[in-house]
């Protein structure tokens, strides 16, 4: 709605939904109905019905959920416009909102809850982050006053005079969803654009290292990586790919399009070595410098845009000019594509001004190459394909979420750096950004050191993308042996887990597209009434698990790390070791501190979670495994879809297979005895997946008298088997091997019995010794305290006896977990 009066004809307010009202001011009265950078469409279905109170000087607008109030003599200013929340808030000060509000990270009284940044370049440890749409007074106001406008051939053009920035206009959407963050982040997407799906691959490990690498030693090293078993699924080639040893007096040689044929004398047969590898391959380039005569695109470049080759003279970077944009593609990237080459590593870090006022660069790189990376290409059959789109850039703005995944920067090499991480990975997804993928390990300078170095493969385990990376220097780079024994272990072990992890993570990938919710997010997204969830911003869901990372220096007594967490209401086990815990406390969870060694972190399952693993590390990350691991937990009831698809560039309904997972655990009021089932089925586009899948189930500390298989009406007894943990991902339970299972027969649905399930959590007293046996602390002392346990002694009164013999708060608190 525009006001009537002279004074209103400068505003127009737009309500979008009960909880989301667009506000424009323009002092000509001109405003904007086409598609931003930012916000791609503003149909967000039937609109609600809206309450209009108008007065001299006045105007309200009431919605179900939302008050506006605007006072046109006073214009868009924080006496003039407000709007609030007709409904509490979490924050004790309530949800108002008033133009002009800046959130102050610093603030005594946390509003809202952050979003993200451009770049961790040189961060050495925590760093300011932008707001993002979530916030405990429940309301935040997103500005799209300085987006030019979307053509209707997505290139970009000003605003019209009077509705820009620079005239005083301005354009800004209220989110008022209180604590519903997900439907905030839902309404998001639908106004702004999906977060789009990435290529399956993408989810695996990745390799990244500067160095000049030859082809042959790049391909060495990774048949070594799979002689390791340690499966990676993309490579990443930096800037020595190109030429970089230029005539200085046409500048460095960061920017370049041209092979260094002396290290890759054969490209394509390189990137073809690569893909038979199961690998894609994306190589890094930093475009500032333009097209300089070196380049064996130059006088091509030149010819497109009616330039005299004959003087050499350089081609400056414009990626506000189609003209350029055409040939820059046309010329230096697809010929590189046709060779091999899966996406590009886009590494601009040379400001944010472009020969179009108010387009930044870093934007139009990432949306020009997104969605050239889609456009149809031919294939050797002759025919043409669309492969899903990608690109590996920074963020540039809120917009980012649609061009993925995103390279955070070279951070410091430190415990600041990782402690970090966690809370900047998490929290990006308040601004729907879900894919950041950081240098795992760190990139430069910093202090060597092992333990901090294993910690950093963990998080990366449980990030969104896990990408190692280090600097030019001989000894940042990341390889696991060329780090002690213990380092090393832990390094490989979540380097396989990573790789196994893909099926259930690209179920996430999708349902992040379907319902908007991110694969790795705060905690408070899944437990936004509860305030505990807000206290400790390390600990981050990744899928359905709750993951505690360990980032800090281990302790010298103990050799454990510590960290402190909030286990939501319910029944969880940990992952790596079996042990259960009980947050069963009316319904507000609890807190706990854990105390892990090197070798493990905290991940955390509810009872009766089944989680699907790839049962191989020789299938490519990017297949559809043929064999699978499903990892069941005890004590309760639960399930999992598990979502595979095509991987063609956008696979509809039709070429999307789910296979329904369903665990029930007998109802024994806590006690053992009865029979777990759980029963699969295959639904949808089932030749998509194998023909057949080598299924093994896992019962994660449990032990069962026997297992039944039922497929086709007929039963068959399996063989079951107990087994230790790894010491690192997995803890001790029991395997059945389903055998080979057909599609049809997973169609059909099977159904696992396992007969007389008993629960086998780790043993406190085995616990409590191997504890006391890695502390350093007085021989004396340990005896004496096995000497308590051995007395039959628990609880409080064990714990009291240990303070009373000297042992360290750091050894008592470790001993307190396990109790």
């Amino acid at each position: 709605m525009v006001g009537s009066s002279p004074a209103e004809s400068r505003y127009r307010f737009t309500v979008l939904t009960s909880r989301l009202i667009r506000m424009e001011f323009s002092p000509a009265g001109v405003f904007a109905d086409a598609a931003t950078q930012l916000v791609v469409s503003r149909d967000l279905g039937e609109p609600p019905s809206f309450q209009v109170v108008r007065s001299e000087d006045r105007l309200e607008i009431i919605t179900e959920h939302l008050h506006l109030t605007h006072v046109p003599s006073l214009g868009f200013s924080p006496s003039g416009l407000n709007v609030r929340l007709r409904s509490t808030a979490l924050h004790a000060h309530g949800g108002t909102w008033h133009h002009g509000d800046a959130w102050d990270p610093d603030e005594t009284f946390p509003t809202n809850l952050g979003g993200t940044t451009r770049t961790l370049d040189e961060a050495d440890g925590a760093v300011a982050l932008s707001p993002g749409l979530l916030s405990l007074n429940g309301i935040t106001a997103l500005d799209d006053s300085a987006s030019l406008l979307l053509t209707q051939d997505e290139w970009v053009r000003p605003r019209e005079s009077g509705n820009r920035l620079a005239d005083g206009a301005q354009d800004l959407y209220v989110f008022g969803y209180g604590q519903d963050y997900r439907g905030a982040l839902r309404d998001f997407f639908r106004l702004t654009g999906p977060s789009p799906l990435i290529p399956r691959a993408l989810l695996g490990n990745w390799w990244s290292r500067y160095h000049p690498y030859s082809g042959q030693e790049y391909l060495a090293l990774m048949d070594r990586f799979a002689a390791e078993e340690l499966p990676f699924s993309v490579a990443v080639i930096d800037m020595d790919w190109h030429v970089t040893d230029i005539d200085p007096a046409i500048g460095t040689g960061w920017t370049g399009y041209t092979w260094n044929r002396t290290l890759f004398p054969d490209p394509k047969a390189f990137l073809t070595g690569l893909h038979e590898r199961g690998m894609l391959t994306t190589l890094n380039v930093h475009p500032a410098q333009g097209v300089r005569r070196h380049e064996d695109a130059y006088e091509e470049v030149c010819s497109d845009l009616g330039l005299d080759a004959g003087g050499g003279e350089d081609i400056p970077f414009n990626i506000a000019d189609r003209g350029f944009v055409a040939s820059y593609l046309s010329r230096l990237h697809h010929r590189l594509e046709d060779e091999g080459v899966d996406f590009w590593w886009l590494d601009w870090q040379q400001g944010g001004s472009t020969t179009v006022p108010g387009l930044d660069p870093l934007w139009m790189l990432n949306h020009v190459h997104y969605l050239d990376s889609g456009r149809e290409r031919p294939t050797e059959a002759g025919g043409v394909e669309r492969r899903r789109p990608v690109t590996f850039s920074r963020f540039a703005d809120a917009s980012s979420h649609r061009t993925p995944v995103g390279f955070s920067g070279d951070t410091i090499i430190s415990w600041d750096s990782l402690r970090f991480q966690p809370m900047f990975t998490a929290t990006a997804a308040n601004i729907g950004y879900f894919w950041w993928s950081n240098d795992i390990g760190g990139h430069m300078l910093g202090t060597s050191d092992d333990a901090m170095a294993a910690r950093w493969f963990q998080l990366g385990c449980f990030s969104p993308i896990n990408r190692l990376h280090s600097s030019n220097s001989g000894f940042t780079s990341k390889e696991p042996w060329r780090y002690s024994r213990d380092a090393r272990a832990t390094m490989e072990a979540h380097l396989r887990l990573r790789h196994r992890l893909v099926p259930y993570l690209y179920t996430w990938a999708r349902r992040s597209v379907s319902e908007g919710i991110g694969p790795v997010r705060p905690v408070y997204h899944d437990h936004p009434q509860e305030m505990a969830a807000y206290e400790h911003r390390r600990t981050f869901c990744f899928g359905d698990l709750l993951v505690v990372p360990f980032t800090s220096p281990l302790d010298e007594a103990t050799g454990l790390g510590r960290e402190t967490t909030w286990l939501p209401d319910g029944v969880w086990y940990d992952l790596p070791t079996g042990r259960r815990y009980e947050a069963t406390t009316g319904g507000h969870g609890r807190m706990l501190s854990l105390s892990r060694p090197l070798d493990r972190i905290g991940v955390l399952a509810r009872a009766g979670a089944v989680i699907p693993l790839a049962g191989s590390l020789t299938e490519a990350a990017g297949d559809n495994p043929r064999e699978l691991e499903i990892v069941v937990v005890p004590g309760g009831a639960g399930g999992f879809i598990l979502e595979e698809d095509d991987g063609s560039a956008e696979p509809g309904p039709d070429r999307i297979a789910r296979t329904r997972m369903r665990f029930t655990w007998p109802q024994t009021e806590g006690k053992d005895g009865g029979n777990a089932v759980l029963r699969i089925r295959l639904e949808g586009a089932a030749d998509v997946v194998p023909a057949s899948r080598l299924v093994t189930v896992r019962l994660l500390a449990g032990r069962v008298a026997g297992a039944l298989l039922g497929v086709g009406g007929q039963a068959r007894r399996l063989a079951v088997k107990e087994v230790d943990g790894d010491g690192f991902t997995l803890g001790a339970g029991t395997l059945v091997h389903l055998g080979e299972l057909s599609r049809q027969e997973l169609a059909d649905g099977v159904e696992l019995v396992l007969r007389e399930v008993e629960q086998t959590p780790a043993d406190w007293r085995g616990e409590v010794h191997a504890i006391l046996d890695a502390a350093r602390v007085e021989y004396m002392a340990k005896d004496l305290a096995w000497a308590a346990v051995r007395r039959g002694l628990s609880g409080t009164a064990l714990l009291g006896e240990m303070e009373s013999l000297g042992l360290p708060e750091t050894l008592r608190s470790a001993v307190a977990e396990v109790l």
